[in-house]
């Protein structure tokens, strides 16, 4: 039967219970007012250690047994992608995949720490082959070829930006099992030889998307998990970004990734979509060009709120390291519009697990495991009253903007000359932050969604859905 599968964050419609105008400008005046309680405290001095630690992946020491099985799943999850079910409700490669992988596991990551070094199947891949050996037989020298220093971390920016227009733009194609499996199988391939021929180590610190995703939100996380920086919540944000244009494109990426899903949502792309005589594969194109130019937009707003910090404050280095150096700021709103845009969405699609753990392939007449693992298991659309959900998000929308204030204040007070001049360069961040709090609480508050019994709603995994 058809059941009805949600976007990311929204079921149904919760009216708001004040004006729009004061919602949005409440928010936008709570986070100003924590602005004003911090702008006038003195920032402690960052220890040595700190300041000297490397914006690196720390790929973990061998963990054979934790590989295999992490190998083991994978190879399982591509070959049930392959010869199961192309149905996207009867196979468990979608779900897995873009409901675990690409969003639960992230959030994870966050809040508790990057735990999946030990277990992350394409980094064990790359050090399996990451032999000095097996290097001199093929290509006559044991060295690694050097990694280009213009490189960067463009390979896991451009690798997420790809697997993000899967998620947001080309979902009808990229939830499907077989191409699901297929990209895995690819990216497996991928990264194997990326680390065969640059080495495990530095494969895993610019290139693997998933390695370098994991590790920044893991900056966020209570737990260190043996990465850099204090336990606690955020202890990781005193490692600093390199000020490299790729690594901040990648942390942008987070930011964006979600908002512009966000945007796709609302009632005015829907109509714009309607509007403009674009269908098919040019509405998609049109779609990536458009994610693209959010980012760059993304580019340009804070980059030129950093300039002005810069020249505000007097600080010293260029703009492209104060925009690295208030990084920190940004990542907690990005997790907490992950969270937010997300939580319903894997509370009642991560459901499908249940039915799905009994035959994950999808093929006739395997029954792995009794009820309620079967098809008698039916999904509850109610389980979170979409009312709590919603002053959950908004309260947690707000609090990531006021964290974001103090890690702002955190950094401009060590990098100013003066706690004046400090207190000066917070003022044209505070404006970005009250701008973009603004923007997301506005989002946040469209009349997005009415779920019937047969819609079918946009994002990763948010087809209608036929249990078998």
């Amino acid at each position: 039967m058809f059941l009805p599968i949600i976007g990311h964050a929204f079921g149904k419609r919760y009216d708001l219970p004040v004006p729009l105008w004061l919602f949005v400008f409440g928010g936008a005046l709570v986070v100003f007012l924590s602005f004003l309680l911090v702008l006038p405290r003195a920032v402690a001095p960052v220890r040595t250690t700190e300041s000297q630690y490397a914006d690196r992946s720390q790929l973990r020491a061998p963990s054979p047994i934790r590989w295999i099985i992490a190998g083991a799943v994978t190879v399982g999850l591509i070959a049930a992608g392959l010869v199961g079910s192309q149905a996207v409700a009867e196979n468990i490669v979608p779900s897995f995949f873009w409901l675990l992988v690409w969003v639960a596991v992230p959030i994870s990551c966050g809040v508790i720490g990057d735990w999946t070094r030990p277990v992350n199947p394409f980094a064990a891949l790359a050090r399996v082959v990451d032999r000095p050996e097996l290097r001199r037989v093929l290509l006559g020298s044991e060295e690694v070829v050097t990694w280009p220093e213009w490189l960067g971390w463009w390979p896991a920016a451009v690798l997420f930006f790809a697997m993000a227009c899967g998620e947001l733009v080309y979902n009808g194609d990229a939830t499907r099992p077989g191409f699901t499996a297929t990209c895995l199988l690819v990216y497996a391939l991928l990264s194997s030889v990326a680390g065969f021929f640059v080495g495990a180590p530095t494969w895993t610190d610019r290139g693997e998307t998933f390695s370098v995703l994991f590790a920044t939100w893991g900056r966020l996380g209570w737990l260190r998990f043996g990465a850099l920086g204090r336990r606690g919540l955020g202890g990781g944000l005193r490692v600093p970004f390199t000020a490299d244009a790729s690594r901040i494109t990648f942390v942008l990426l987070l930011l964006v990734s979600v908002s512009f899903d966000g945007l796709l949502s609302t009632p005015a792309w829907r109509s714009f979509r309607t509007a403009i005589p674009l269908t098919g594969v040019r509405f998609e194109l049109f779609e990536t060009a458009a994610f693209a130019g959010l980012v760059l937009a993304a580019w340009c707003l804070f980059g030129g709120f950093a300039a002005l910090v810069r020249r505000v404050g007097n600080l010293e280095g260029s703009t492209l390291t104060v925009l690295s150096g208030l990084l920190p700021s940004l990542l907690p709103i990005a997790l907490g519009y992950l969270v937010a845009h997300n939580a319903e969405y894997i509370v009642i699609n991560g459901q499908l697990f249940i039915p799905l753990l009994g035959n994950p392939a999808g093929i006739v007449g395997v029954h792995l495991l009794p009820a309620p693992f079967n098809d008698s298991y039916e999904i509850n659309p109610n389980l979170l009253p979409s009312s709590v959900v919603w002053y959950a998000q908004v309260v947690l929308i707000v609090f990531v903007h006021i964290v974001a204030v103090v890690q702002a204040h955190r950094y401009l007070g060590h990098a100013a000359r003066s706690q004046a001049a400090a207190q000066r360069s917070e003022w044209p961040w505070i404006v970005a932050m009250v701008g973009y709090t603004m923007t997301s609480l506005w989002l946040l508050a469209q009349p997005l969604v009415e779920t019937t019994a047969s819609a079918v709603v946009r994002g990763a995994g948010t087809l209608a859905m036929m249990l078998r």
